[in-house]
């Protein structure tokens, strides 16, 4: 775990650290995007934030569109990154209601809050933490929100039971993230670089179901958002090396981003 853990703290560093040079994910859009990242964002939601908070994102999903988000409600950003979530729900929250960024990278967090300052957001408090220990009471928040991160875990089972924890009862979790369809060849599945790149550590939708219903949550729906063709496999695989043809026409459809929905009982 430890292992998984540096590798992914040393790729989420190098893409804070690139995103002050505007050299990172093209969230927004744009022919050459990433299949998983790309087009994700109305260009009306992200042309008030920093450019920095765009382009730190990393993201497989909209979740702050998705999850219905209130006036006066209470966010949780599980990895957070570069703040751009953070900054969009503080926006539909108002002054009212207060939006949370959790995240384990210090240079993340150092960028987060330097586009929490240049934004003016005063709603928003990033948190130094891992999303299987979140530093916050129970019954604390109204809504969890993430993007592409619940993947990453090594103890998906402890993410969903703190996620649980910390919501308020009736509190929604709406998430963006990598979801399995099918079984993945063995040389992906264990490629450990590839937990950075969402893709490894996906859940397969009935394993995701019966981990939230393990942690107590309710109304649970899965929602396939995209799903991912052998040419998007080739894109998004060709940092893990050579892989041959037939693995990835053995990949093709296997893997969908989703918005992955659920309830805490009342």
């Amino acid at each position: 775990m430890s292992n998984i853990t540096e590798v992914i703290k040393s790729k989420y560093g190098e893409v804070a650290r690139q995103a002050k040079t505007a050299k990172a994910s093209c969230c927004g859009g744009g022919s050459d995007c990433n299949p998983v990242t790309g087009n994700l964002y109305d260009g009306t939601d992200v042309a008030t934030l920093p450019q920095a908070a765009v382009f730190a994102s990393q993201g497989c999903g909209n979740p702050t569109a998705l999850a219905e988000l209130r006036e006066g409600e209470v966010v949780l950003d599980l990895g957070s990154g570069g703040g751009i979530d953070v900054l969009l729900s503080a926006k539909r929250v108002g002054p009212s209601g207060k939006a949370y960024g959790l995240d384990m990278t210090d240079e993340m967090l150092e960028l987060a809050r330097e586009n929490q300052r240049k934004a003016g957001a005063t709603n928003v408090e990033f948190l130094r933490g891992e999303i299987e220990n979140v530093p916050l009471p129970d019954n604390a928040v109204d809504v969890i929100i993430s993007n592409c991160v619940i993947n990453l875990s090594a103890d998906k089972g402890r993410v969903l039971g703190e996620a649980f924890r910390v919501l308020k009862p009736g509190g929604r979790f709406a998430v963006s993230d990598i979801v399995r369809r099918k079984e993945l060849p063995q040389q992906i599945a264990r490629s450990v670089e590839m937990w950075a790149g969402c893709v490894a550590g996906a859940l397969l939708d009935s394993e995701y179901r019966e981990l939230l219903a393990a942690a107590g949550f309710e109304a649970i729906d899965i929602e396939p958002t995209r799903i991912y063709t052998t040419d998007d496999a080739r894109r998004f695989l060709a940092d893990a090396g050579p892989i041959d043809e037939e693995l990835l026409a053995a990949a093709d459809g296997s893997l969908m981003s989703a918005f992955v929905r659920a309830r805490k009982p009342a």
